[in-house]
């Protein structure tokens, strides 16, 4: 290449370089990729609810308008009739399949879900980590985080208790896991039932804190309870728990292995300890499952000042097949027919989990610039039956059901976009 004809290549580099986000503003007669046209647009994050269209264009929010001509998209989807939110973020499942006894493919869960965004809960410890970040992450379209499990080996010997034996909770080892993802970790994972950790008490609970407090970032825990050994574990756990911690399964009813109720909800009142913590700024979040919601505990717990802050499924290959149907739409139905709002139930299941998350900027919200990601559901009136995990019925009057996915601006399963894409 000449002196001349390099100069005048890298001069025109730099140009177009200098000029790209100029370039990316659109025109009046650009073309959104995707316009999702005429829908009930209910986004909390911008206290915004009436009939919108939104445009999205090369992967992010272009624009969300009374309307759009029909002429300025390449591809539509109708939404007249139905629901349109932010994507779905499920701050509580099970979506490493293969590498943990319980997971499920995320993209598998997004028809029955509407999940753009899945927080993966323990399913990994140090061990086998990377194989989760390498082969899961990188292949699925959802969005993926996870909090590391303080046992090494994670999920991968479930129905095999993973902290009866101690030694498999080794705090450097978690810590330097942590250290080493900052940008796709939020936290440390602990199960702290009876038939998990067996006579251990507080200890795998202090492990957890402790390689979150090593690791150079500010970690989070997330504590599965449901069945802790004595009723003083429970207070010892929540006295315990920090500001911004995340308690899941907060509104468990399983018993302790002896059959005793040790939860946040003892002799019909809630415990002092639980109330504390909710005051300090620990996260409330339902962690649904396949045994780890009562609508009992939740129906004292709540009046009592200890609302969710997040709705999330706990969804597995167990808890997917079991009566209470954990998938998240169905959760947020669940605490409609308790008394939630619709805008209270998708603000816990859109912003409220991706502010915890704190990854990607302006997930669980439709603001110009974020993320394409959107959930398109019927809102289904008419008299339906509930059943939570411990056989309890509750009857509700509205039912979500979950019917297209937007994942960064390209529509999950039908319509084809062509080529196909995931970006």
């Amino acid at each position: 290449m000449s002196a001349l004809s390099r100069r005048h290549f890298l001069a025109g580099t730099a140009a177009a370089a200098l000029s790209g986000p100029t370039m990316a503003a659109m025109g009046p007669a650009d073309k959104f990729d995707l316009v999702i046209k005429g829908g009930d647009v209910l986004d909390p994050s911008q206290s915004l609810r009436g009939k919108r269209d939104i445009g999205i264009r090369w992967g992010v929010v272009e624009a969300v308008e009374p309307e759009i001509p029909p002429a300025r998209a390449l591809k539509t989807i109708d939404a007249s009739g139905k629901l349109v939110t932010p994507g779905l973020v499920d701050l509580h499942c099970h979506v490493y399949p293969y590498g943990s006894a319980i997971g499920i493919p995320a993209d598998e869960l997004v028809q029955f879900q509407g999940t753009t965004t899945v927080v993966s809960a323990g399913d990994a410890g140090v061990n086998n980590l990377a194989a989760l970040r390498r082969f899961i992450v990188a292949q699925t379209r959802a969005r993926m985080y996870a909090f590391l499990h303080i046992a090494n080996n994670g999920l991968s010997a479930f129905p095999v208790a993973e902290l009866y034996n101690i030694d498999n909770a080794q705090v450097e080892a978690c810590a330097m896991g942590l250290a080493e993802n900052p940008d796709f970790l939020i936290g440390v994972k602990v199960r702290m039932s009876e038939n998990v950790i067996f006579k251990h008490g507080i200890e795998p609970l202090k492990r957890g804190i402790q390689a979150c407090e090593m690791c150079g970032w500010p970690a989070r825990m997330m504590v599965h309870i449901g069945g802790v050994e004595t009723a003083q574990l429970m207070t010892d756990i929540l006295n315990l728990l920090r500001p911004g911690d995340v308690l899941t399964h907060c509104y468990s009813g399983a018993p302790n292995m002896a059959g005793a109720f040790t939860n946040i909800v003892q002799d019909g009142k809630l415990l002092p300890a639980a109330l504390a913590a909710k005051q300090r700024g620990v996260i409330f979040d339902v962690g649904h499952g396949g045994g780890s919601f009562d609508f009992t505990v939740a129906e004292v717990a709540i009046p009592a000042g200890c609302p969710p802050d997040t709705l999330s499924s706990d969804i597995h290959v167990f808890s997917g097949n079991s009566p209470g149907l954990p998938y998240l739409p169905n959760v947020m139905s669940k605490f409609m027919a308790m008394g939630f709002s619709l805008e209270q139930v998708v603000a816990m299941a859109t912003i409220a989990p991706a502010r915890i998350i704190n990854r990607a900027p302006k997930i669980g919200t439709l603001q110009i610039g974020a993320p394409g990601d959107v959930t398109i559901m019927d809102v289904v009136e008419g008299p339906v039956t509930f059943v939570d995990t411990r056989n309890n019925k509750r009857e509700g009057k509205v039912q979500l059901k979950p019917v297209q996915t937007v994942i960064n601006g390209v529509p999950f399963g039908r319509p084809y976009q062509a080529p196909f894409a995931v970006r």
